[in-house]
């Protein structure tokens, strides 16, 4: 992996890689420009768009006011996230009622649960795909009329220590030492909130990479990037693809599909911000010790289970 000597993932080098079965056909980066179109719908209070990977339905929604985002009874984790300072949230799970405020990520148990929000600002939902009510929702669903290639079945991480409760996490915490990430995980997810960035990316100094067997979801903050992709040949150039510079503005969603290689770029002049999500949690980055934030409360499957997540 083309690291530089300084990024901490150059480590990543290091691990035993997982086997995957060679990629005899590919599916395409799919987009979403948020700021280009209309919400799906607009309650009280906010406005709402969604997109959507293969394993998982990616909620943006705008806060202008007090908002009840409904109550949800899934069967598996969920997250929210208060993207900004000004605005809070309360929720209510398993008897719990708990008052969170902005620049937090919460993690809902599974049955049913209850969000409200209030302020000023943005708030990300991440559910799992098993959510049809919200998948038919997706601007991008079209895109997932049939399933990607090279994306095993999901399969959920093990409960977490002391079992399911609402769990609440800062954003606003240290990074990585030596790297921009901020790593929590969950037993259906894992969030990757990178530190923003000033200015343009070092056109120099990109990361070129590829996952073997799981998606990237990359969602645009602020600012502006180029998502690099290319594909790679196999003996069949029927299923051969042309690389792709996909310019997009704040906000956006990109769904990077394996073993396509890519970087994305922050090439706007004033504050970039870049958010990675992966459904399942990655099992490359969680064996770093350290990495991970919230390991302490998520145990890591058996390695006979542990496939996801070999390439960086």
């Amino acid at each position: 992996m083309p690291y530089g000597a300084s990024d901490p993932r150059s480590a990543l080098a290091t691990a035993t890689p997982a086997a995957a079965p060679a990629a005899t056909d590919y599916s395409g980066l799919s987009t979403v420009e948020l700021s280009e179109l209309a919400p799906a719908i607009e309650p009280p209070g906010r406005r709402d768009w969604w997109a959507r990977g293969q394993n998982f339905v990616l909620g943006w929604s705008i806060v202008d006011g007090d908002t009840d985002l409904g109550e949800r009874d899934e069967p598996e984790e969920h997250v929210v996230i208060a993207a900004d300072p000004r605005v809070s949230l309360v929720v209510e799970a398993r008897g719990e009622r708990v008052e969170v405020p902005g620049e937090r990520m919460v993690v809902l148990p599974p049955g049913r649960s209850r969000v409200r929000a209030a302020g000023s600002g943005r708030v990300i939902r991440l559910v799992r795909s098993t959510a049809t009510d919200l998948v038919d929702l997706a601007a991008n669903a079209a895109d997932y009329a049939l399933p990607h290639h090279n994306v095993p079945e999901f399969a959920a991480w093990p409960e977490p220590v002391g079992g399911y409760r609402v769990r609440v996490y800062d954003l606003t915490v240290p990074t990585l030492p030596g790297s921009p990430f901020r790593l929590y995980r969950c037993t259906t997810f894992m969030v990757n909130w990178i530190r923003p960035q000033p200015g343009p990316r070092d056109a120099t100094r990109l990361s070129p990479h590829h996952h073997d067997d799981f998606e990237q979801c990359s969602l645009v903050l602020d600012g502006e990037y180029v998502h690099h992709v290319r594909w790679p040949w196999t003996t069949d150039s029927t299923v051969w693809r042309d690389d792709q510079h996909h310019r997009t503005t704040a906000p956006s969603v990109a769904i990077i599909p394996p073993p396509s290689q890519h970087t994305s770029e922050a090439v706007g002049m004033g504050t970039n911000h870049l958010v990675d999500i992966f459904s399942p949690p990655r099992v490359d980055f969680s064996s770093m010790e350290g990495w991970v934030l919230n390991a302490a409360d998520y145990p890591m499957p058996s390695p006979a289970a542990s496939s996801t997540g070999a390439e960086a």
